[in-house]
């Protein structure tokens, strides 16, 4: 028995081994055009269906194929209802690798291995190296099997395994709980089905005639609980996301566990549906039940979520409400849109500089309240916001992109005069301050996260300092935010003020600091953190500077037209 237990754990270590190297090796010769495709042909729930399908044909792995999707819906890439047509395809896809098994290429293993290493490890181009790492795997894939299958060959003869799998036979319920425990454990469908078809494949004689070890009545209902289990990846990788992403791993669970129900309910006519669409023995030409049993497992799997999904795409707005009911409420977030961009006005140069400087605008409001997030993060040590403020960050991006293609096409459809180019230009700079802001915030909710899982300690003379500089940056932020509202001069030239003793405050507290730590009186551990915060702060007031600077050039030059 224990030689049986390692071989097949040897085996299986190679099966899934085998099948890592080939969704690698396709997913780096396929991985972005695959993750474009989910995130731009999933509106319609049935193209979704078909686009899950095929991505996870391709990468051979529907865990990969809804991971990506929890990720999709925690970004906000993609919408629940979008998601469920993917994740039914997903499940489709996935059955591929057992169709794949059914072929029985056992014999010729190693001859593909042998061809997938020499085109993996010998050739310089990229491609024809992901190419032979997919052939590689499909090789060691068919070795892990067929060692699976040599160690399990005994059990044909157990008598103890018979009547274990004739009591797994009298009650279907079991049976899907082991393939959900099994699933479970090895994180994989695809492994714990094709463990399923090597097993069931085993001959045994019974009365003369040579029967599969598992018979395909016994092996669907561990195939369903294989497809239960596949969902705890999705479950995992909800973790820690918002409440769309959660619901989203909790539609995958509910549409294989409900799709169980029903199917194990009409148990006896799926097993004729699948004996219909699958070969049948034929003693007269030499072909056993166990020769034939690994396709109709196969077609089992397949048949099992392409019914399911038919039963279930139709109601994918009743599995959306069912799970919004079980996780409620609403997740609180940034809407990463523009709001004044309007490209209908972009031959109007001025209209749309106007309008972009509103955009601007909206983005450094955004920035204020990213800094203010990330001040009481770091006075506090408690980065609590630290979600919103990456999204915060992310909305900056967004922004600085879209302002920029529209100040981009603003150039080369118009003909500018002086003025116009000139503001053009100060918004162009203004957006990179605005971003660059964003990032020093990012910098310092680091410095707050690395304060707190540090459990760093400052002197109450450091907290005063800390205080200090973040006053006198916050208030020169607002009178930059302020200057570049309203077009506010005298803002603008507070905030030139400002800079100068946010750059005194800024020396004189380093030093003091440095003094502190020679003195011994300051731990070193603050170090660090101390004087990163004030190099960031000192680079949001440079920042604040340029804002209030590109300000001040409309005093030089002032816009005639100006719109409400």
């Amino acid at each position: 028995m224990k030689e049986i237990i390692f071989g097949v754990a040897g085996g299986l270590a190679l099966f899934i081994f085998g099948m890592n190297l080939m969704s690698e090796g396709l997913k780096k010769a396929a991985g972005e055009k695959l993750r474009r495709i989910l995130e731009t042909l999933t509106k319609n729930p049935i193209i979704g269906v078909i686009v899950g399908t095929f991505v996870t044909a391709i990468i051979q792995s529907s865990s990969a194929t809804t991971v990506m999707i929890v990720s999709f819906v925690n970004a906000r890439l993609m919408t629940l209802t979008q998601a469920i047509g993917v994740i039914m395809g997903a499940n489709i896809g996935t059955t591929m690798t057992a169709q794949l098994i059914a072929f029985d290429l056992g014999q010729y293993a190693y001859v593909i291995a042998a061809i997938g290493f020499c085109l993996y490890f010998f050739p310089k181009r990229k491609t024809l190296q992901y190419i032979g790492q997919v052939i590689f795997g499909f090789g060691i894939l068919f070795i892990g099997l067929n060692t699976m299958s040599a160690m399990l060959k005994p059990l044909a003869k157990s008598p103890l395994f018979a009547h274990w799998i004739t009591n797994l036979s009298h009650n279907p319920v079991v049976g899907v709980l082991v393939g959900t425990a099994m699933t479970v454990i090895i994180q994989s469908s695809s492994a714990t089905i094709g463990v399923l078809q090597t097993l069931a494949s085993q001959p045994v004689v019974v009365n003369g005639i040579v029967q599969p070890l598992i018979p395909l009545t016994t092996a669907i209902p561990i195939l369903f609980g294989d497809n239960i289990g596949t969902t705890i990846t999705a479950i995992l990788a909800s973790i820690g996301t918002n409440k769309a992403a959660k619901r989203t791993a909790a539609v995958h669970a509910m549409f294989n566990i409900f799709g169980c129900i029903i199917f194990i309910i009409a148990l006896p006519l799926f097993i004729r549906f699948v004996l219909a669409v699958s070969p049948q023995p034929d003693p007269a030409h030499g072909i056993t039940a166990a020769q034939i049993i690994k396709r109709q497992i196969a077609n089992a799997h397949t048949s099992f979520n392409m019914l399911n999904t038919l039963v279930w795409l139709p109601m994918a707005g009743l599995l959306a409400r069912l799970v919004t009911k079980m996780i409620p409420g609403e997740d609180q977030y940034i809407e990463r849109s523009t709001k004044y961009l309007n490209k209908r006005i972009i031959d109007n140069p001025d209209a749309a500089l106007e309008l972009s400087a509103k955009e601007l605008v909206r983005m450094g409001e955004f920035a204020q309240e990213m800094f203010n997030k990330v001040k009481e993060a770091f006075i506090n040590a408690d980065p609590a916001s630290q979600e919103t403020v990456d999204e915060l960050e992310d909305n900056l991006d967004y922004l600085q992109e879209e302002i920029i293609n529209y100040l981009s096409t603003v150039v080369s459809r118009s003909t500018l005069t002086e003025i116009e180019a000139t503001r053009l230009a100060d918004l162009m700079h203004v957006v990179g301050d605005i971003e660059r802001i964003g990032d020093h915030c990012t910098n310092i909710m680091e410095l707050a996260v690395y304060r707190r899982n540090g459990n760093i300690k400052f002197s109450e003379q450091a907290n005063r300092e800390v205080e200090s500089i973040f006053k006198l940056s916050s208030e020169m932020l607002d009178y930059a935010i302020t200057a570049l509202s309203y077009e506010d001069f005298e803002a603008a030239r507070k905030v030139l003020q400002l800079e100068k003793e946010v750059d005194t405050l800024e020396e004189t507290l380093r030093l003091g600091h440095i003094t502190r730590l020679n003195q011994g009186t300051c731990n070193p551990n603050s170090a660090v953190c101390f004087v990163d915060l004030l190099k960031n702060l000192e680079r949001i007031s440079d920042h604040c500077y340029n804002i209030a600077e590109a300000v001040l050039d409309a005093e030089k030059k002032p816009i005639a037209a100006k719109m409400n």
